[in-house]
Parts: C-alpha cells; structure tokens; sequence
C-alpha cells in the first residue's frame, strides 16, 4: 500500500493542503509562543519586573513543554496523530485566553505569577503542535521528497513571531496587553482546519491494523479512488507501542536530545528579544515589537534558505553551516552591544543575523528529530526529543536572568548589560552539543524511505548500521 506513496511523481493538491495546515499550526504556534515576550516588556515598566520574575514569565512555557512534548509524542502513537493535534490546539486557545483575566501585581496571586502558570499550560499545547505536525506531514510524502517538504513545513514558525510582533505594535497601544491575549485565541481555527481537511496517517493506522482506513487516508493523499489501491492479503499484527522501547536506541536519544536543545540560544533570545531592544536600545516596548518584526523577517528567509540546501548538504551538513554562522552572531551580539556604525546598532544587525541561521538550524533540526525514528515509535521519538529540547526554553531564559543578575530590577533609564556577554556565550554555547549530537550518535536519514530506515533499525547494531548503509 504504501508503495504506491514511494512512487509518486507530485505531490497532490490534499498533499499540499496538508503541507499547508501544518504551516498555519506553526505559525500559530509561535505567535502565541512570542506574543507574551511583548506583554512582558510593557509589564518590565508598569510592574517593575526583576530580572527573576520577567524570566519566570517567559520561560513558564519552557517549563510546560518538556512534559508536554513526551506525553505528546506518547499519546501521538497511543490514539493517533490527529486527534492529539486538534486537542493541543485547543489547550493553547484557551490557556491564553484566561490569561485576559490576569490580576493586578498585588493581587492575592501575583499577576506575574498567574501569567506563570497559565503559559505553563499553553507550554504543553505548543509542544503538542510540533510534536505531532512533523510526524503526520511526514508520514504522507514520498521519501524523496521528505527533506524539503519538512523543511518547508517549519519555514512559517518565525511568521508567527513576525506576527505577533506586529499585532504587539499595532495593537499594544490601542487594547493594553490584556487584549493581546484576545487574540490568541486564534488557534482554534486549528481545529477546523483539521477536523475538516485532514485525515489520520495512513502509516499510524496501517500499524494499528486498521487498512481499510489507510487505503482510504492514502486515497485521500494521492487522490485517487480507494478501489485503486490493493489491500495487502496477509494481514500485519497490531503494533503496541511501549514508551520504554525508545530506550533500546540510546543513540538514537542522545542524537534527538541534543539536537533539540539547539533552540535554546535562539528560543531565548527571541523571548527576551523585545525587553533587551527596550533596555540596550532604549526603544519604546511598542517600538521593540516593529523592530522585532525584521528579526521576525530574517527568520522565515533563514528558513527559506535553508530548505534549498537541507537536501543537497544533508541533515547534519546544512544543519553544522547554520549552527556555526549562529554561533558566531550570536556571540558577537553579546559583546557589541554597545557599538554603533552610521547609526545603525551592532546589537540590532546580529540580531537579525543570528536569527537568519539560528532560526534555519531548526528547520533541519526539528524534521530530523522525527525521521531518524522507526515508524512505531516516531511520534513517541519526536516527543522525547523535542521535550527535551524545550528544556532550552526554560533553561535558556533562566540563565540569562541568573547571569545579569536575578534580584536586580529593571530600570530602563540604567539597565545591568555588563554581563550580556557571558550570557550570549552561554546561548551560543547550546550549538555545540548540537554538533556533537549530529555527528557522533546520529546518522543521515537524506534519501532513504521510511521502510529502509525501520529495516536498519531493526538489527541489533542499530543505527551504527544505518550510519554505515548511509556511507
């Protein structure tokens, strides 16, 4: 059955629908991800947030989404992986939504507190999102094809920064930052998106044994009628998916874990990325949000780039380029905060450099994580690895307050940047484990199906015979 997947020329128009929905829960995603990143520099003045309690705000979803992501990706291959998509989206609707009702700093909670433990929640939908979207996209394209379409799929989650930078700037002023959690409330649109367009994958159910559904599904793919593909005579046996099986690829962990925790420069910096603009630049929280809507810009381009080349370089070539380049802005960025050419702000420009290639990295990175896995526990894979990974949103942010100083409150008229160096060291520190993870435990999955990658995997030399097929 799923031949007939392998050998398609184009892709179809339910193909591309698909490719489509799954561009739109990412950008969704990351709009409610960053739009709090404009609540909490309008918070930094009217609250006078310490460097602790603006951190805490921020990395509240990091602190969600490790969890999230592993009970995900569990659930993605338990009930399958539409129905955990439209459920996350409907935790990060209404997590953001009660955030409306946030009381005041001296309330009997804390405003920053509840702000805290409602992004927890929208933390474990986000993670939900990306967990599952990657998986279901991929299990419905043809192997020459899975580099680039998953790329692809990942190249409008800096939009969703983008836009939430820009409804921060346009908005901010007119309805107040509570109204800015009014519209979060966008990503219910997920729901009908998918409910309506998309249909479960047809390799999830074809593991659940249920084929008469995934001649269907891949009719649905292929557009064509289900009495055109043969259902196979004999039968497979209903694959049960055991959480604690990921555990026999240590390496394949180790890859995924490491890999993952790429985000954390980038992930963080993006966070804090409105309130450091508001305190190196001395910019306006409305102002901070226009500019964060080019670094929003660099982003997607970055990640544009990047899918021209995840095929040619491979996985772990495209990926080192990006990390390398991000590096090194990065770091750069950290220690010219202060210095201005033609009155233009070194701060500013690698910013917007660093999230070119940072932002790429993760759209090698974050396909990857799902594809080296085998088809039974792809979902569960992808889970362990990006939870892990959104370790970085919660360590990444943490650290940074911790190195500037935590008790300090933020004075915009006299902000501590002495240590801004160190902690833009400590960000760019993350793509070297990222390089480790990539080139000692992982393999290159470029060009190979999903049935070579499960038949390499299922010798007890696994992946060392994957890396070795793949030489």
């Amino acid at each position: 059955m799923i031949e007939r997947l392998e050998q398609q020329k184009r892709l179809t128009s339910n193909q591309w629908k698909l490719i489509c929905t799954a561009n739109v829960a990412d950008l969704l995603d990351f709009f409610d991800l960053f739009l709090i990143g404009y609540v909490t520099a309008a918070l930094t003045k009217e609250w006078s947030l310490t460097y602790l309690q603006g951190g805490a705000i921020l990395m509240a979803s990091g602190i969600g989404a490790p969890p999230g992501a592993w009970l995900c990706g569990w659930l993605g291959d338990r009930i399958g992986r539409r129905t955990l998509f439209i459920w996350s989206s409907i935790v990060i609707s209404l997590a953001t939504g009660l955030m409306v009702f946030t009381p005041g700093p001296d309330g009997i909670v804390p405003g920053w507190l509840f702000l805290v433990i409602c992004r927890v929640f929208v933390g474990v939908g986000n993670a939900g999102i990306y967990t599952i979207d990657l998986p279901l996209v991929q299990e419905f394209i043809p192997a020459y094809k899975r580099g680039w379409v998953s790329a692809l799929v990942t190249t409008m989650l800096p939009a969703g920064s983008l836009l939430a930078g820009f409804v921060g700037w346009q908005l901010l002023p007119i309805v107040g930052w509570r109204g800015l959690f009014l519209v979060g409330l966008v990503p219910l649109v997920l729901v009908f998106m998918i409910r309506y367009w998309v249909p479960e994958s047809p390799r999830w159910l074809i593991g659940k044994g249920r084929m008469e559904e995934a001649r269907r599904s891949l009719a649905w793919a292929l557009m064509i009628s289900p009495n055109e593909i043969q259902l196979p005579t004999a039968l497979p046996g209903v694959e049960k998916t055991r959480w604690r099986e990921l555990f026999k690829y240590p390496r394949l962990v180790a890859s995924g874990m490491l890999t993952g925790l790429t985000q954390t420069g980038g992930a963080s910096l993006g966070l804090w990325g409105a309130t450091l603009l508001v305190l190196v630049m001395r910019v306006s929280p409305a102002d901070a949000a226009y500019l964060m809507i080019w670094v929003s810009v660099s982003a997607v381009l970055g990640r544009f780039f990047i899918t021209a080349l995840v095929e040619p370089l491979g996985r772990r070539g495209s990926a080192t380029l990006c990390m390398v380049c991000g590096g090194v802005g990065m770091i750069g960025q950290g220690y010219l905060h202060d210095v201005y050419i033609g009155g233009w702000s070194l701060f500013y420009v690698l910013f917007i450099v660093q999230t070119f290639f940072g932002s790429a990295n993760y759209s090698v990175v974050g396909p990857y994580m799902a594809e080296i896995w085998p088809a039974r526990l792809r979902a569960s894979g992808m889970g362990i690895s990006y939870g892990t990974g959104n370790l970085g949103k919660f360590i990444g942010p943490l650290g940074l307050s911790l190195i500037m100083g935590a008790g300090d409150v933020i004075k915009p008229a006299a902000p501590n940047l002495a240590m801004l160096g160190p902690a833009f060291i400590y960000f760019a520190s993350w793509y070297a484990l990222g390089l480790i993870g990539f080139w000692v435990f992982g393999y290159e999955p470029k060009g190979r199906t999903f049935d070579e990658i499960d038949e390499a995997l299922a010798t007890p030399a696994a992946p060392a015979t994957v890396r070795a097929s793949a030489v």
